[in-house]
């Protein structure tokens, strides 16, 4: 079991930055704390290539452990709900979708103060059952619907408590007409004295205590809630109907006390109250927005063209967006500091960790002529992987029995790190959002060979080869478009970069337009829209929409993104699949077994000579690697001219060598029964492309994963190598490329 932990508040820094690390130790008292440039993060004792070198910092030394705790999933939070403690008789309402109503007590809305045993709740019981606790003077009155809630079916809930005669009082009625269980029910109960607590308002969850005694949450619903509110009377079911309704008159009733609206402010954490006393909260954890309410019709997909319709928000248990933990130490980077990926390396009674991070050149002073562009949103997607023991398909689809490392057995016992895109929230639904700002134990050297450590075969092979570079993150690209690549001569992508931003994908696409080049020395890139929040820094937003292979699929009516409104899903969908930008696209997956690549006749063309300088004519390409041992392989790219492959594009090399078990993409087959593997089909290969752009650039691609991991096999001396560092000889040199005069 893992012992201690950490993060660090960015993961992209220049010379001169101070960046904070924050630690939580599970049993040491004391840690020790050292900086160290990764240079390659594979310790496969095998491979025998696992580099990293210790550096002098004033931060470096022993450190007192301690536990941090998290307060995971998500709620909102009303803090100035404290003037709910002027209610007498009030009613208390929201439309609720909850997703696993018999997990056990979930809040509503609540203000309630567990240790005094006032205030109000109105939350699902541990029998699923819509429920009213009051409290005053050290006693409880309860009362429940004792109807269960159907799940993933709306319902309006409210609860209501009159001081006149005592009693207490909740009623739930299903949406529509339903074939389902849920009931319309209600129950009244004589009720002690109310006591309005001296807690915030809390929806979604109860108010809790965390271990190092600060305030969090408890008992997080799971599920939906659309237009909330509180009313200072007593309302009949007519008026709570009318009163949780989106219409324009919403929260001008003089009964009002609150009535917040989802729909306002998507894509922040700003929770907006309608009523006169401008109960404004924030939406902690990153709950979905941009969510079908009780009164979707269907007709409009975009919630900002019927917003009306989008006033639900989705909660769980397992959300998180930022950890909040306190930091421990910091680290002023040296202005001379150089370019490169670096971690602080934590270790406490035989355990090991690292946080990682990235430091640029400093701004406007390129300190090489390439770029090693770090693919860190790519990397915020995996970030906490669980799927392997989420889904029951993951051996089949790796062809392998799963194996749990120490930080999967770790993340197992604490959910409250989070989630990956990849996974399931524990009530069935998608992950959409992963966030940086929590431990992230599989970006980091010493993990399995996927993602951020299959990057470091590509770091060891530059630093082995004594090639000079500059590290850009894919966040330094969002923020700063083109204007971030353009000092570079070249820039070199990692094996997987996979997710892409609007800006991302448009500041890449400027740059090779005009004299940049660009290496693409990965597979299965420029796949998927994503977006970044800029009022949230630090997570990542995913819709995976109808197409492509979906590890789940998106809610129907929820395809468009809720920090920038886009429609999300495949670029290839969207008007701007891969080819058109690097030549290539995803054509296949298989990770059992890799093929190798042989080369075609284009690569004798005279454009391409300086690609194969030392390779002979029939020399087979990467029959060996440490992906699957071969070059071409785990996901692989083709040329396609129908998907924008530019039409002067030279393929000068193509796989061969695939399993079975290397399948076409969905989004390449029509009919699922078609055979379509890599023995039986030829549409099962990378395409290794070279092409010129308009403005004396160029575009190198090998279209393959597993590419990396055949860069360092016998110490980096092979032919991938040698063939990779031909074209980023030639693509860093000044030298113009010219795009032949017969291309079309």
């Amino acid at each position: 079991m893992k012992k201690i932990v950490g993060y660090t508040d960015t993961w992209s820094v220049r010379p001169g930055s101070t960046v904070g690390f924050k630690i939580s130790t599970y049993g040491p008292e004391r840690y020790r704390a050292d900086l160290v440039r990764v240079i390659c993060g594979d310790d496969d004792p095998e491979h025998g290539i696992f580099s990293e070198q210790e550096l002098e910092a004033a931060c470096n030394g022993e450190y007192p452990g301690r536990l941090q705790p998290i307060d995971a999933g998500s709620y909102c939070l009303v803090e100035a709900g404290t003037d709910a403690r002027e209610l007498r008789d009030f009613t208390v309402y929201a439309w609720v979708f909850p997703t696993a109503p018999s997990k056990g007590e979930q809040g509503i809305v609540t203000q309630w103060d567990s240790e005094l045993s006032s205030g109000f709740a109105l939350f699902i019981d541990a029998s699923g059952c819509a429920s009213l606790r009051v409290g005053g003077n050290g006693m409880t009155s309860e009362v429940t619907s004792e109807q269960p809630l159907a799940e993933r079916r709306w319902c309006l809930v409210s609860g209501s408590y009159d001081a006149a005669k005592a009693t207490i009082r909740i009623a739930q009625t299903p949406l529509g007409d339903t074939l389902d269980a849920n009931a319309a029910a209600q129950a009244q109960a004589a009720a002690h004295d109310f006591e309005p607590a001296a807690q915030p308002l809390m929806i979604a969850a109860f108010s809790g205590q965390l271990s190092n005694g600060e305030a969090g949450s408890a008992q997080n619903l799971d599920g939906k809630i659309d237009n909330p509110g509180i009313a200072s009377t007593v309302l009949s079911d007519d008026d709570v109907a009318a009163a949780a309704s989106p219409t324009a008159e919403r929260g001008r009733d003089a009964a009002t006390f609150a009535a917040w609206d989802f729909s306002k402010d998507i894509g922040t954490d700003v929770i907006r109250d309608l009523g006169p006393n401008q109960l404004h909260g924030r939406a902690i954890n990153v709950p979905s927005r941009g969510c079908k309410g009780h009164n979707w019709s269907g007709s409009e997909q975009n919630w900002q063209h019927a917003p009306h319709e989008y006033g639900a928000i989705h909660f769980h248990e397992d959300d998180l967006y930022d950890a909040g933990w306190e930091t421990d130490f910091e680290l002023t980077l040296p202005h001379d500091l150089r370019s490169g990926i670096y971690a602080m390396r934590l270790r406490a009674e035989g355990d090991e960790s690292y946080i990682t991070f990235f430091v640029s050149a400093p701004r406007g002073e390129p300190t090489a002529k390439l770029a090693f562009l770090v693919s860190t949103v790519t990397y915020m997607a995996y970030s906490n992987y669980h799927w392997l023991f989420h889904q029951g398909y993951a051996e089949v689809t790796e062809t392998l029995w799963t194996t749990l490392e120490k930080t999967d057995v770790f993340l197992q016992a604490h959910n409250e790190f989070g989630l990956s895109t990849y996974d399931t929230h524990s009530d069935g639904s998608g992950v959409r959002y992963a966030s940086r700002l929590r431990p992230i134990l599989n970006m980091a050297p010493k993990t399995p060979l996927w993602s951020f450590n299959a990057d470091t075969h590509i770091t060891g092979w530059l630093e082995k080869r004594g090639i000079e570079y500059d590290i850009i993150t894919d966040e330094d690209l969002h923020r700063e478009g083109a204007a971030v690549l353009e000092p570079y001569r070249a820039v070199l992508t990692g094996a997987h970069p996979e997710y892409y931003t609007s800006p991302m994908l448009e500041g890449l696409y400027q740059y090779i337009s005009g004299p940049g080049r660009l290496i693409y020395l990965g597979g299965n890139g420029f796949i998927w829209r994503c977006a970044l929040s800029d009022q949230q820094p630090g997570i990542l937003e995913l819709r995976r929409c109808e197409d492509g292979i979906r590890y789940r699929d998106e809610e129907p009516g929820e395809y468009y993104l809720e920090f920038t409104g886009e429609y999300g899903g495949l670029w290839r969908r969207l008007g701007r699949p891969p080819q058109a930008v690097v030549g290539v696209g995803t054509i296949a997956v298989g990770f059992d077994k890799s093929g190798y690549y042989k080369r075609t006749p284009d690569s004798h063309d005279d454009r391409v000579g300086f690609i194969f300088e030392g390779i002979g004519v029939d020399e087979i390409i990467g029959d060996f690697g440490y992906l699957g041992e071969g070059a071409s392989g785990s996901e692989i790219d083709g040329a396609d001219p129908m998907m924008g492959t530019p039409a002067h594009t030279l393929v000068v090399a193509s796989s061969e060598g695939h399993s079975a078990n290397t399948l076409l993409v969905p989004d390449e087959i029509g009919f699922h029964h078609v055979v379509m593997d890599g023995v039986q089909c030829p549409e099962v290969r990378a395409d290794m492309t070279f092409f010129e752009t308009p403005g004396g650039g160029a575009v190198f691609s090998v279209g393959s994963i597993a590419w990396a991991g055949s860069l360092p096999y016998n110490d980096y001396d092979n032919n991938v190598a040698q063939l990779s560092e031909n074209v980023v000889r030639r693509f860093v040199r000044d030298e113009p490329f010219s795009i032949p005069d017969n291309a079309l």
